[in-house]
């Protein structure tokens, strides 16, 4: 349940590094959790945690048309899942925009009462006739009309006409902008609701934040917010504009186009773990060339300063790379419980009577050491508890070359002859079957392999035939024979 809110609109902004720190995260629910919004997210939780302050979450819910009560609980579940949650002291929230429109709109009042904003009854197609230009910002025709309130008549900020507005970033420096540049922009509709510019600056003043950390896409909106902030008579907090982050190709990550939703990661088997270290490092490092580090360590040496302007990489592959590191680093058990959901069904292509839990966790720490996701569990094992393994026909087209065959007869030969059915002996024998052919190891036992397993690339060979047993091992080689006989 959202907890009461403050009830002022004069914050109190302590000093930088006190416990009374505020920050906040802000999302709309429209859909899935995008990854750089968990960048946003994990930021703002990090200056919380290393200043012993309090991480806001405040839902944008006013666009009613899009917002829809699952996205909401998608935003507290994906939190949760990076380990920001409301049983955690460090955490404010849930709040809600559309709560708090009684004070948007006395803000509103507040602004026209003290002169600061003024009602315009222009539409797009007026400034456009008097100005020639279709694309042309707002000439300021209302400013001195003396127009009160009506329906249709929207409320303008009146922006100072000389000067500049200097915005303290602690990324980007002061970056400033000439006043001359700012239209007068709206801050409340025909209708009397408030724009997102007014209600943002309203319940960031509303909920005591200190500091806004977010994506630079917002940093063009920051010097009418902040003016928005004096205006009202309160100090703006500190900005801090996070670097874009991008693509392979230097595109921004679009929903469109790339894969951002959070969800989709984590039910690939990408560890919550993995991707708290891997998005912390989406514009930031912690120095002496470390990257694998708990998060502990990552609040501790954390520098909001230091995070880098320019845009940051999402690269699949090391975000993958850093998961296998996270995966190899757990003790078997924990591998275990984790794969669990990909061993039964929907997920597993096997049903239950086929699965065998000693078999897998005889092979488990085997697995442990070759998957990047626990979703590979399944290509890694499904041999064991098929009746018939998947055949990769590409797999099958590089090992059954000539001579296979007739390596493969001497092999199922001697491997019904084997007195001890374990990995040693087994690795032994297909050595030996291998130089009566005139291969080695690594040459002599890439039929056998994909006679058994399916594929070229897998667990151990012989530790597998071991888990697999004796009977199941020659009906495989058999079938390959037959097939190749075919």
């Amino acid at each position: 349940m959202p907890r009461p809110r403050r009830t002022t609109l004069d914050p109190v902004i302590p000093a930088a590094g006190s416990s009374d720190v505020r920050v906040r995260f802000a999302p709309s629910p429209t859909g899935m959790f995008h990854v750089g919004g968990a960048r946003s997210a994990l930021f703002n939780w990090a200056v919380a945690k290393q200043q012993g302050g309090t991480f806001v979450l405040r839902v944008e819910d006013t666009d009613a048309a899009r917002n829809k009560p699952e996205w909401v609980d998608g935003i507290l579940n994906a939190l949760a899942a990076l380990g920001m949650h409301a049983e955690d002291p460090t955490f404010e929230g849930p709040y809600f925009q559309s709560q708090n429109v009684v004070k948007h709109r006395e803000a509103s009042a507040r602004l026209y009462g003290a002169g600061r904003a003024y009602y315009c009854d222009c539409t797009r197609e007026d400034v456009a006739a008097r100005t020639g230009n279709a694309h042309s910002g707002y000439d300021g025709h209302c400013r001195d009309r003396g127009l009160t309130y009506e329906p249709g008549r929207a409320l303008r900020f009146r922006t100072p006409d000389e000067g500049e507005t200097q915005v303290v970033d602690l990324i980007r420096g002061n970056p400033t902008f000439p006043n001359s540049a700012m239209e007068d922009f709206v801050v409340a509709r025909g209708d009397g609701s408030p724009v997102f510019l007014l209600a943002n600056v309203v319940d960031d003043m509303d909920e005591g934040i200190t500091h806004v950390i977010r994506g630079e896409e917002h940093l063009p909106n920051t010097p009418k917010q902040q003016l928005l902030w004096e205006a009202l008579g309160a100090q703006p907090p500190r900005w801090a504009h996070l670097p874009v982050i991008v693509n392979e190709k230097r595109q921004k990550l679009s929903k469109r186009r790339d894969k951002v939703a959070l969800e989709d990661y984590l039910a690939e088997g990408y560890l919550p773990e993995a991707m708290v270290n891997y998005l912390m490092l989406l514009g930031w490092a912690p120095g002496n060339d470390e990257e694998i580090l708990p998060f502990d360590e990552l609040v501790e040496r954390f520098r909001i300063e230091d995070v880098n302007s320019a845009s940051a990489f999402f690269d699949v592959k090391k975000l993958t790379a850093f998961n296998g590191e996270y995966i190899r680093a757990m003790d078997v058990g924990s591998f275990v419980s984790a794969v669990d959901p990909w061993l039964h069904a929907p997920k597993a292509p096997w049903t239950e009577e086929q699965y065998d839990a000693a078999a897998f966790g005889r092979v488990a720490p085997l697995a442990q050491s070759r998957v990047a996701l626990l979703a590979d569990i399944t290509d890694n094992v499904d041999f064991l508890f098929l009746d018939e393994p998947v055949r990769d026909e590409r797999s099958w087209a590089k090992a059954m070359k000539d001579g296979a065959a007739e390596l493969l007869k001497d092999a199922r030969a001697a491997l019904a002859d084997l007195g001890t059915w374990e990995a040693e002996p087994l690795k032994e024998l297909v050595t030996a079957v291998g130089e009566r052919h005139g291969l080695k190891l690594g040459k002599a036992q890439a039929p056998v392999r994909v006679a058994v397993t399916g594929r070229t690339i897998g667990l151990p060979l012989f530790e597998s035939l071991e888990v697999l047993g004796r009977e199941r091992t020659l009906a495989r080689v058999d079938a390959a024979l037959a097939r190749l006989d075919g």
